[in-house]
């Protein structure tokens, strides 16, 4: 009921909105979608949605090279113009050096993609600093730099769009897993809030919860024992980036890819938190 409220709050308040409106920085600048974290995974699934609708792309990720090979592939695949940055997302500077990519390719975003994130498992009292430290880097430090950076320009013009990707871990606590979940509910949270707040304004503002899906990303957190991944069907990137692309594109503001997400969506609403965190701690603790 909340959702179709808000469906019907935002197409009232749109019709007020007025026209796209280009900005006087924009001259001689062409629109494009900036997606974080794509040379693997979800992020590049999403990419090739994007890249098959006729997207102009800057792909933003550490590794050159696989950002090169992706890129490849996606200008012969759809025939579009793909340009590629290797920056560290977890560093100070990650977003003056967005800025530059984007100068050099005299482009602006129409469309953020803050895909990039990293998790860790185990108990978070024997997490080394350094680790959570870039964790909390990429997972919510520089997804609310760019987005604060990128947003106002896109509610001035009255088009684009923000998509964050989260985790279903985003709505609730995840014990072996802790900073990871805590992360992800700081991204649903900042989302959600952002899109009421800019409701009607002509820039769509979503996030994904995926639950788990098939990519190095578990084994990269040191999660691969774990019963969450023994226990359920874990989807293809490509399948999950086909909903959220679709989500995306019709103004949905929270976005649970497949069936499983959307249950648990749903569930998570019901059971008792009492009962609901000692689930989850079991779920995600590794079986050695």
């Amino acid at each position: 009921m909340g959702n179709w409220l808000q469906r019907l709050e935002t197409r009232w308040v749109r019709r007020h909105a007025g026209s796209p409106t280009p900005l006087p920085g924009d001259a001689g600048r062409a629109p494009i979608t900036l997606i974080t974290g794509s040379s693997e995974g979800i992020g590049r699934s999403l990419a090739n949605e994007f890249a098959s609708r006729g997207h102009r792309l800057m792909l933003v990720a550490r590794n050159l090279d696989l950002l090169e090979a992706v890129a490849s592939e996606l200008r012969r695949d759809f025939g579009v113009e793909v340009h590629v940055a290797a920056i560290d997302l977890a560093a100070e500077d990650a977003v003056i050096q967005v800025e530059a990519a984007l100068e050099a390719a005299r482009a602006y975003p129409d469309y953020l993609v803050n895909n990039a994130g990293i998790g860790l498992g185990g108990s978070f009292a024997q997490q080394e600093t350094t680790k959570l430290n870039h964790l909390l880097g990429v997972n919510v430090d520089v997804l609310t730099r760019l987005t604060r950076r990128f947003l106002p320009d896109m509610l001035a013009r009255a088009r684009g769009g923000v998509l964050n990707i989260g985790s279903i871990g985003g709505l609730f606590p995840g014990p072996y897993q802790a900073a990871y979940y805590a992360s992800k509910a700081f991204v649903v949270s900042l989302t959600e809030a952002l899109a009421h707040e800019n409701a009607g304004r002509g820039v769509r503002i979503s996030v994904a919860i995926p639950g788990p899906v098939a990519t190095r990303f578990h084994e990269k957190m040191g999660a691969t024992q774990a019963n969450y991944l023994k226990l359920q069907t874990v989807p293809s990137p490509d399948q999950v980036g086909r909903i959220v692309y679709s989500g995306f594109m019709g103004r949905r503001i929270l976005i649970a890819p497949g069936i499983l997400a959307t249950f648990n969506s749903i569930a998570v609403r019901f059971m008792p938190h009492f009962l609901f965190v000692p689930f989850i701690g079991w779920f995600l603790k590794q079986r050695y």
